[in-house]
C-alpha cells in the first residue's frame, strides 16, 4: 500500500472499490474549515438543490464532500461508498446475504443512484452507482487511500462483500489474534476489514477512512490546532505510520504515511 505521488483518479473502479466519501456534520463551517485547513481541501459552494450537499476538491479534482446533518443522532461521521454497476441488484443481494437496508436505491439528478445498507455486523455503508459522477481522487497526499472495517462480525462480513460487492479477500498473515483481510485495488488504494473482538467493547467498530500526509506527527499537530484531538498517536507499522484522530466536530478518521 504504497502512497503515489501523481493525482489517481479512477475513471473506471473496478466492483466494490471505494469510490466516494463524505462527511454527515453538525457544522458544515467548521467541518470546511477544518479539513481544507489539514488536507488543502477547496470547498465549492454547498448546493441548495441537494440540501446543502458541498463537493470539495484536491487540486481541481472532486475529493469528498460535506453534508449538514439533517439528524443529530447520526452526524459526525464519515461515510464509505462502495461502487456497483447495478444498485437494485446490489440492494437484492444485500437482502439475501445477511444485510439490512437502511436507504433503498435513490437516483441523485443524473450523478448517479445512491443506495446505503448495514452489513451483518450493523455497520452502515454506501454504495454508489456512477453517472455523471465517477468517483473522487484516491491513494495520493491529501486523499483517502484506505478504508477500513473495524467489526465484531468478521467471519459474517467476509462473505458478505465478496458476494454483494464482488470483493477478492486476501487474508493477511499475523499472529492468532491478528485477524484482517484485504481487498487490494491498485496504486495504494485498498480496503480491509479487521477482527474488532479484541479490541474493548468501547472502542469504537465500523467503517473509517485513511488520508495521506506526508508527515502523520506534523498533521496530528495541526489536526489539535484546527480544534481535533488524537485518539491514536503515530505509530510505525509495516502498512506506514498511522494515527486515528477526531475533527473539530468529533467526526473520527485515520491518517497515513510511508
Amino acid at each position: 500500500m504504497t502512497i503515489v505521488r501523481h493525482m489517481t483518479i479512477r475513471h473506471d473502479p473496478p466492483a466494490g472499490a471505494p469510490i466516494w466519501v463524505d462527511l454527515m456534520s453538525s457544522d458544515r463551517d467548521a467541518s470546511e474549515a477544518f479539513y481544507t485547513g489539514l488536507l488543502g481541501w477547496v470547498a465549492d459552494d454547498p448546493n441548495p438543490e441537494f440540501g446543502g450537499y458541498t463537493n470539495v476538491t484536491l487540486a481541481g479534482e472532486a475529493v469528498a464532500g460535506l453534508m449538514p446533518a439533517q439528524d443529530v443522532e447520526a452526524c459526525d461521521a464519515w461515510m464509505v461508498y462502495l461502487n456497483v454497476a447495478d444498485a437494485e441488484g446490489a440492494v437484492a443481494a444485500v437482502k439475501g446475504a445477511g444485510g439490512t437496508v437502511i436507504v433503498e436505491p435513490m437516483p441523485i439528478a443524473d450523478l448517479g443512484v445512491m443506495a446505503v445498507v448495514l452489513d451483518p455486523g450493523g455497520s452502515a455503508v454506501g454504495m454508489w452507482q456512477p453517472g455523471e459522477h465517477r468517483g473522487g481522487v484516491v491513494a495520493t497526499l491529501g486523499a483517502p487511500c484506505h478504508f477500513e472495517l473495524h467489526t465484531d462480525a468478521y467471519d459474517a462480513v467476509l462473505p458478505f462483500y465478496r458476494d454483494v460487492f464482488g470483493w477478492t479477500l486476501s487474508e493477511q498473515p499475523g499472529p492468532p489474534d491478528f485477524r484482517y483481510t484485504l481487498y487490494e485495488i491498485a496504486d495504494g488504494e485498498s480496503a480491509g476489514v479487521m477482527d474488532a473482538t479484541v479490541f474493548p467493547p468501547e472502542a469504537p467498530r465500523g467503517w473509517t477512512v485513511y488520508f495521506a500526509v506526508d508527515d502523520v506527527e506534523a498533521a496530528l499537530a495541526t489536526t489539535v490546532e484546527l480544534g481535533g484531538r488524537v485518539s491514536i498517536p503515530a505509530e510505525s507499522t509495516p502498512y506506514g505510520v498511522l494515527a486515528e484522530a477526531y475533527d473539530s466536530t468529533g467526526a473520527r478518521f485515520k491518517l497515513r504515511a510511508d
